[in-house]
């Protein structure tokens, strides 16, 4: 007899199996609190195995989709809130300080004694100025010299008789050095990337500044295969200067096809031109710009300011022969109207600003990421710990959706997101991570392994491998999160922590 597999039945007739699409004949087709533990939602508390039979039985029972306490629910969806409720972690020695201001991760070539062979490496920069490339894997590993971080499991703390195998391995080369801090590190496209397995051309860096000089933008060539053999053959030869500023660069963001990168200053907004680094600025105002986000399409981009407001700037280039920009009234944030005896109930910004398309938040805006399947959606949270849910469409109605438990009062943490966008993680000032379904915006998971704020995060897609989801078969591609292996990189002062849910 062939063997069981859940959520499929065998017709020996036709010697296939075949999926289970709708409720057993006489099952109940919604179950009620009071049914068996086999009908019931998995509780966050128990072991991810037991949680993950009693919602497999469920499916069986039931059909997909489910009904979980009088609820709608996706089985595939349920199951990864299940292991990501449960995450593991690793914590890298040797990374201390190297990726508290700026994280991505990037598919890559490397050039090795024995040929040239792809792998995954992590561009870090740090607040004291370092800009580290590792590379994680074990290419890094044959050679005698750099770094060999080896990792500690953190969380949850395991029994005696349990073992953590280690995910990955990571080994760096000597960092660069650069006169300020790394404000930001961005890699065009890297959602289309993730998708096609298309090589990366460069990643985007830029620096914060300092009392001395202003910030600046570099580009990194990733083009190339690296050749780790030669000691010479370091991130800075790879480095090319686009642009200077005469003030403070807070965050940036680069557009898809990799040719525009915006810069958010103390003074504005700027474009940069990577290909013959003319700079033009789209939004000027006394307000910080302290994130930035392209649209899907590159003619529009979101700027979160130090006064908390989100405001929609359009940087198409100018048709006329008149670069000056538009001087606009926009109305001031909630909590700015009143300070001491004064009223502020407007703010100056100069540019092809929407003003109609203007949201508040109760403080700074810490960070911006736009959705990539959803592209009218967009993430914004602010150093008060809020972390909302915008529609571009509703825009003026308020977010859409609200993640509870954030704690912050001042700091700049970045948010995350999983490649399938099921999933929220961000980083809080009581040094725990949060990560939310950003769905239903239930909070998931909370837990402290970390003695400093994790400050930044990049997530990726790591593997693909056999589950109980599709019957033990392999699979290659990408499809959106239901049978890959999840991953995320948290950089704090502490240094890097290797995160995998599922």
């Amino acid at each position: 007899m062939p063997p069981e597999l859940p959520g499929f039945y065998f017709d020996a007739e036709k010697n296939r199996y075949f999926p289970i699409k709708g409720p057993i004949p006489g099952s109940k087709s919604k179950p009620s609190i009071s049914s068996s533990s086999s009908n019931s939602a998995p509780t966050r508390r128990g072991p991810v195995s037991s949680r993950t039979s009693i919602l497999l039985q469920t499916r069986e029972l039931n059909g997909n989709p489910l009904w979980l306490k009088h609820a709608k629910c996706n089985f595939q969806d349920e199951f990864l809130k299940i292991h990501a409720s449960r995450p593991q972690v690793w914590a890298f020695n040797g990374t201390d300080k190297i990726a508290d201001g700026a994280l991505e991760q990037m598919r890559l070539r490397i050039m090795t004694p024995e040929g040239e062979t792809a792998t995954v490496g992590l561009l870090a920069g740090g607040m004291n100025g370092s800009l580290s490339f590792c590379e994680v894997g074990k290419v890094g590993q044959h050679f005698d010299y750099g770094v060999k971080c080896m990792p500690e499991h953190v969380w949850p703390l395991k029994r005696e008789h349990e073992e953590c195998k280690v995910p990955v391995h990571l080994w760096r080369p000597p960092p660069v050095q650069f006169s300020s801090d790394v404000s930001c590190i961005k890699i065009p496209g890297k959602q289309s990337i993730a998708v096609d397995g298309d090589h990366i051309q460069h990643a985007l860096i830029t620096t914060l500044g300092s009392e001395r000089s202003g910030g600046s933008v570099h580009i990194l060539n990733l083009a190339e295969p690296f050749d780790l053999s030669l000691r010479t053959a370091t991130v800075r030869q790879r480095l090319h200067d686009v642009a200077s500023f005469r003030c403070t660069i807070w965050t940036a963001d680069c557009s898809t096809n990799g040719n525009r990168a915006i810069v958010g200053t103390n003074l504005g907004a700027a474009l940069v031109n990577l290909e013959n680094a003319v700079v033009s600025w789209v939004c000027r105002g006394k307000s910080d710009v302290l994130a930035l986000q392209f649209d899907q399409s590159g003619n529009i981009a979101l700027c979160g300011f130090r006064n908390g407001a989100i405001v929609t700037v359009d940087v198409r280039e100018n048709q006329g022969v008149s670069s000056r920009l538009i001087s606009h009234q926009i109305p001031s944030s909630p909590s700015e109207r009143f300070q001491g005896h004064s009223q502020k109930h407007w703010f100056k910004l100069s540019g092809k600003i929407y003003p109609t398309d203007t949201t508040y938040m109760p403080k700074s805006i810490c960070s911006l990421v736009s959705l990539q399947l959803y592209d009218q959606y967009f993430l914004a949270s602010s150093v008060d710990g809020s972390i909302n849910l915008y529609d571009h469409r509703q825009i003026k109605k308020g977010p859409v959706q609200c993640y509870e438990g954030q704690v912050n009062s001042h700091t700049r943490t970045q948010l995350g997101t999983d490649p399938s966008e099921k999933f929220l993680l961000s980083g809080g000032e009581d040094c725990y991570m949060r990560l939310w379904s950003i769905k239903s915006g239930k909070l998931l998971f909370e837990d402290r392994f970390s003695t400093s704020v994790p400050l930044v995060s990049c997530c990726q897609l790591t593997e693909r491998y056999p589950s109980e989801l599709d019957g033990g078969q392999n699979h290659t591609g990408y499809s959106h999160g239901q049978h890959e292996r999840w991953g995320s990189w948290l950089g704090s002062r502490d240094g890097l922590y290797y995160v995998q849910w599922y």
